[in-house]
């Protein structure tokens, strides 16, 4: 049994992955009743990627995310003692994390997945640096994959529009506490909304023909926007001074938005309630729409990958979305 004691926690590397086929505002106008026009000033979205054939699935996306991540620093994966996925897509609704697990090599780590939307990849690196704090563990794979394009109602213009496929993967390494880059996080939920935004379980109407047992489905994506927007807009700037304020922190400090890639009006109105300027958001939501808990980490691997991000800067990590769900990461890079 390892002994337990408080260290720190720090990102050592960042990979991602999408798929090779996108679509257009032009291509979705051919499929459901709307123009590029349209989506674009609705929500900042030109294109997304989606998975299409039989050949790909999203376990496929997160091992290509988290090879990506491992080359960048020349890891053997078998270094890795946790795998946290977080989807709300898994291939197999037993989990998809283990099958990451098998096809990285990362023989050593115990893996599991974490549903929790589009917050999710936010709530796995809170649960690793948790792990990695009390000297548990030392190396964590957190990957957050999503292929929502699965779960849309192709008919539904109010969603269709929005969601696009990926992965993004983040390894956290123990550190001295002296060093630790995680600051702060904050977490909430309030299922009193969680009807907002859902997938829900249906039940057949008729029970099984010899037993008295009532089988269902899923059904697609529902979503109600206006409720998620004003729910966005209100609690996300709320959660991020919560986060400042344990830290002492003015929000003048921060140097760099990372946001759920929900909508753009979103983004630039949170940055509006923090009195940040928008060219702090750091933004992808163009190229690949809505990849739900894959969009922070595919938003933040780019910004890493064009150096945007420079070491000691200060970034507000935040995700938001079905439970409903929010919650906020202060990181010094």
């Amino acid at each position: 049994m390892k002994s337990l004691m408080i260290q720190g926690a720090k990102i050592i590397a960042t990979g991602s992955a999408i798929p090779s086929s996108s679509f257009s505002n032009h291509e979705m106008s051919e499929v459901v009743n709307t123009s590029d026009e349209w989506i674009f000033t609705r929500t900042g979205i030109k294109e997304r990627r989606l998975l299409q054939g039989n050949d790909q699935s999203v376990v496929d996306l997160a091992v290509l995310a988290s090879k990506k991540a491992l080359n960048q620093v020349a890891m053997d994966p078998c270094q890795i003692d946790l795998i946290i996925l977080a989807t709300s897509s898994p291939h197999d609704l037993f989990g998809s994390a283990s099958k990451v697990q098998s096809q990285i090599g990362a023989f050593n780590a115990v893996a599991f997945d974490l549903t929790a939307a589009c917050s999710g990849f936010v709530l796995s690196l809170v649960t690793a640096s948790q792990f990695l704090q009390t000297g548990v563990y030392r190396n964590i794979l957190v990957v957050g994959a999503d292929a929502l394009s699965k779960w849309v109602d192709w008919s539904d213009r109010s969603t269709c529009i929005l969601f696009g496929d990926a992965a993004g993967a983040a390894i956290l390494q123990s550190c001295s506490f002296t060093h630790n880059a995680i600051l702060s996080f904050q977490l909430n939920t309030d299922g009193n909304y969680s009807k907002y935004l859902s997938m829900a379980y249906e039940q057949d109407i008729s029970p099984h023909p010899k037993l008295n047992i009532y089988q269902g489905y899923f059904k697609y994506i529902s979503m109600n926007g206006k409720e998620v927007y004003k729910f966005a807009v209100f609690q996300v700037p709320l959660s991020i001074l919560k986060c400042l304020n344990s830290l002492n922190m003015s929000v003048e400090e921060i140097d760099w938005l990372v946001l759920h890639q929900a909508n753009y009006r979103i983004l630039t109105a949170i940055a509006e309630k923090l009195s940040i300027s928008k060219n702090k958001i750091i933004s992808n939501l163009h190229k690949y729409g809505n990849t739900s808990a894959a969009s922070i980490p595919l938003v933040l691997d780019e910004a890493i990958q064009n150096k945007k991000i420079s070491h000691n800067d200060i970034v507000a990590i935040a995700g938001f979305g079905a439970g409903l769900t929010w919650g906020t990461i202060i990181v010094r890079w």
